[in-house]
């Protein structure tokens, strides 16, 4: 389905009490299937969307930051995005499936696209819940910027990898100690909060992490 010139992909149904989002790099087309598929295994009736991005590390930060690995920085085009999400997306997506006016909707990613949830809540109050699995909260300057903006929804899942801290590159070993301080951040303002800790490196099993994540959410509003 076309919304704005982006190839979306939906699945799930119309009426949907719960429509979910999640912003996708080509990486991660192969394997939306079957994330979805493992989503289903929910009893929740949801409608989720993949929304491609062309250009991952410009399209999904919320402001510029240099290079961390290779050589392509971050642009800090986040505003942007979220803009289309809130403006086209959600909009479309309503009127296309019927979905209720009260539809709760979810925000969800993988790394980048995970850290893109986190940001999105710091800017809007729209977001029901937030599933964010292996967010890059290592992203300079995110920790500082949520402690003077914070997160506006009240279900937030977090999760990482276990060997993910365990890297050589400086700027991104911070992210277990980060993530274990956002999370008794988001406690500590009474926020229903998860984090999981999963087995193994940041590329292993991505799309049943955000699977996951999106299910947590779902299931957590009983």
């Amino acid at each position: 389905m076309q919304i704005g010139n982006r190839p979306c992909r939906i699945y799930g149904e119309a009426h949907a009490e719960y429509l979910l989002l999640q912003m996708t790099g080509e990486h991660e087309l192969q394997s939306i299937d079957h994330e979805v598929a493992a989503i289903a295994q929910s009893s929740r009736n949801f409608l989720f969307a993949a929304i491609p991005v062309e250009s991952w590390n410009d399209a999904l930060s919320p402001w510029e930051a240099p290079a961390v690995w290779g050589k392509q920085g971050f642009g800090g085009n986040a505003a942007d995005t979220l803009r289309f999400l809130t403006e086209q997306v959600i909009p479309t997506l309503k009127q296309q499936f019927n979905l209720p006016e009260n539809v709760k909707i979810i925000l969800g990613g993988y790394s980048l696209a995970g850290l893109f949830a986190l940001w999105a809540s710091t800017q809007t109050d729209l977001f029901y819940g937030i599933a964010a699995a292996s967010p890059s909260v290592w992203f300079p300057g995110w920790m500082e910027f949520e402690q003077k903006y914070p997160m506006q929804t009240q279900r937030v899942y977090l999760s990482l990898g276990d060997k993910e801290e365990r890297t050589k590159n400086a700027v991104m070993a911070v992210v277990g100690d980060n993530i274990r301080t956002l999370h008794s951040r988001l406690i500590e303002r009474g926020a229903d909060c998860a984090l999981e800790w999963n087995s193994g490196g940041h590329f292993k099993d991505a799309d049943l992490r955000t699977a996951k994540a999106f299910r947590w959410v779902m299931e957590e509003s009983r």
